[in-house]
Parts: structure tokens; sequence; C-alpha cells
């Protein structure tokens, strides 16, 4: 990117914000070149259309040449942005308990298809932490299962589903979330495995979709066998040692949310921010306070202005970042958004999931943790 700093710095970011409307911060960015893309939550959205609204007034700002990312956690079951006429899907637990593969295939790519057409390019899913731990208050369900080879399977068909509409799929949260204690949305979790046990069930699945995810979502998460002082968004033994030279990940590495007390508490965002691309990420998530990304993006350019190296991976994280939105840029549908959402194929695969969902819900334990 030729690009001065501040642009390179802002086209690593991914920012959060509150209200149904575009923060007008955030637009400003974007029409600064200076914005890698967004996040919305619940509190972004009142329906399709507005939504719709909100992603063409962003993409109307940001120049022609740097689409934004516009993502959303539309995972299923209690993560859920968007409710009706969105497919409702299940816990990715009962997906897997269900165990067909064509059926997960197919909702991801109804699902996709209607994101797409709200003007979304990516789904921050599907998860493919192991859900290892009955006390683990923030995974529990939203795993498609215990098994490292059955969350592997279900999990890639679910991209497959998403990429067959037009969609970046994220993989999370590496090197894998599902046996935590602790919610790293609250208190930095701690992972004592040694490798063996990790490569055998944690890694599985993400060695797995090696070559077949896009993208793959970092955990706030200390693994004393990789690296015993920074969780895994922070380490480079992790990130770039394990992740993209060991395993060969040549996709987006995206950081989780650095507001989240795990990393926040600690080293502050502006900090994180720096540690995390120092570390290989290549897109941050700063998914609430825009002045939070203000000091990052200020952090970033300090540190790139006084030190080459690390100016050049964060040039290499916004080129990979950036060449990633250009094959995958958001395009909302034209006025009649509500034929793109309700159509005979949605109808039917809903009807299709419903039924097949409540056949397999006899004798199944109840959802764990809460996702904030």
């Amino acid at each position: 990117m030729a690009e001065g700093l501040n642009q390179t710095a802002g086209q690593v970011l991914v920012a959060g914000f509150h209200g149904d409307s575009l923060d007008e911060r955030v637009g400003r960015l974007a029409g600064e070149a200076s914005l890698g893309g967004v996040i919305l939550f619940r509190r972004n959205i009142v329906s399709p259309e507005q939504t719709r609204d909100l992603v063409r007034d962003l993409i109307s700002r940001a120049p022609a040449h740097l689409p934004p990312l516009v993502s959303v956690d539309q995972e299923g079951g209690r993560v859920a942005r968007l409710g009706s006429p969105v497919l409702r899907l299940p816990p990715m637990r009962r997906l897997g308990e269900i165990d067909d593969a064509e059926l997960t295939r197919t909702a991801a790519a109804v699902l996709g298809g209607q994101l797409g057409a709200i003007g979304f390019n990516c789904d921050f899913a599907p998860v493919l932490d192991v859900d290892t731990n009955p006390d683990n208050p923030v995974i529990g369900d939203r795993s498609f299962g215990r098994e490292p080879e059955r969350v592997a399977h279900h999990g890639l068909a679910f991209a497959e589903g998403l990429a067959a509409s037009g969609l970046l799929a994220c993989g999370k949260h590496f090197p894998g979330h599902g046996d935590t204690e602790l919610d790293s949305h609250f208190a930095l979790p701690r992972l004592t495995h040694d490798r063996t046990r990790l490569d055998a069930v944690e890694l599985f699945p993400f060695r797995k979709a090696v070559g077949r995810l896009p993208m793959i979502m970092t955990a706030h998460v200390l693994f004393d066998a990789l690296d015993p002082s920074r969780p895994a968004t922070l380490s480079q033994p992790v990130i770039t040692g394990l992740l993209r030279d060991h395993m060969g990940f040549d996709g987006i590495i995206v950081s989780d949310d650095l507001e989240m007390k795990a990393v926040s508490d600690r080293w502050g965002v502006p900090e994180a921010a720096c540690l995390a691309v120092e570390a290989g990420c290549d897109a941050l998530l700063v998914c609430s306070d825009v002045e939070a990304l203000h000091a990052a993006r200020a952090a970033l350019v300090r540190r790139a202005e006084g030190d080459a190296a690390f100016a050049a991976r964060l040039r290499e994280a916004a080129e990979r970042f950036v060449a990633a939105r250009r094959r995958h840029p958001p395009s909302p549908a034209g006025a009649d958004l509500s034929s793109a959402l309700t159509n005979p194929e949605s109808d039917r695969v809903q009807a299709e999931l419903d039924r097949r969902v409540a056949g397999s819900a006899a004798g199944m334990p109840p959802a764990r943790g809460e996702n904030p």
C-alpha cells in the first residue's frame, strides 16, 4: 500500500460502535481511507432494511479500491445478531448431534446468501473450539461437539456453505477456547495442557482448516505449552510461529476484540494493538469504543515511525487484509430485499432445520454460558 502510515494503520482496524446508524467518527475514518471495516451487533440492527442502509452509507464513504469488511457474529443459537426473517440456526451443538454435514453446509449457504443481500461480506463463524469442559462459561453449545473430528467436519461444512454464497468465513478461536474455565471477555484464561494434548484436541480442527478457510480469529487465552507469558492473540510464537509458519496458514488472522478484559486489563487497547500486529495478526477488532480505536491507530503509527521492522509488518498486514476485501467486497441488495431473505429455498431449509432439531433435542443438556 502506498498510503501514509495513518491510512495503513487504519486499514487493519475493524470498528464496533453504538447506535443504528453509522457513527460519524467511523464514517470519517472510512472517508479518510483509514478504516478496515466494521462489526455490527444487536445494538446496531433494527431491521434488514435499516442494516442495508447503514452498510450503504459505509460503502459510499470508503474509497472504491478499499472496500470495507462488513462483519457480524451470526453463529446460530444464542450468538445471532440478526433475527427473523434471517434463517434461525440452532446452536451448533445441535447440528453436530444431527451429524448431517450436508444440512450444515446448506444452512450456512442460505444464511450466507441472506447476509450478503443485507450487505455483509464476513460472518465470524464457524466456531472451531472443541467443547471438552462442562464448566466452560463461554463456548459450550456454540461448539459443534466434544470430538475434534466432528468439530472439524461440521465447521468446514459450515465454512463451505458461507463461501458458496460469497462470504468470508472465519474459524475461531485459535488455538482453542473450548477447555477454559474463564470467559476471556472478563478474565484471562490459562490452559496447562502439554503439546501432545493440544495437537490431538484443540489444534486438530484448525489444522484441518488450513488451506480451506480464508480467515482465523485468535483466542485471548494463555497456553503454557506454547507461550506462558502472553495470550495467543499477542504471542508471536503462537500466531506467526505456530499458525503461520508451522501450520502453513496463509489467510487473514484477525484478533478477537481487544477491549475484552483478558487483554485490555493488563495491556490496554493501544499496546495490545501493537503487540497483536507484531505477533502476526492482520486485522484487529475494537468492538465498542471508537475512541479506543483512534488510540489504537495512533499507537500503531507511533510504533511504525520508530521501528522499521514493525512498519513492514504493519504494511504486510494491511496489504493482506485489503486484498481479501477486494476479493469479497460488500454488495447490499436493491429495494426488494424481502425476496432475497424469504423465498422457497430459505423456507424449505428453515422447515428442515426445525424438524431435524426438534427430533434431536430430547435428552440434550441445556445450553451453558452466555455471550456478551
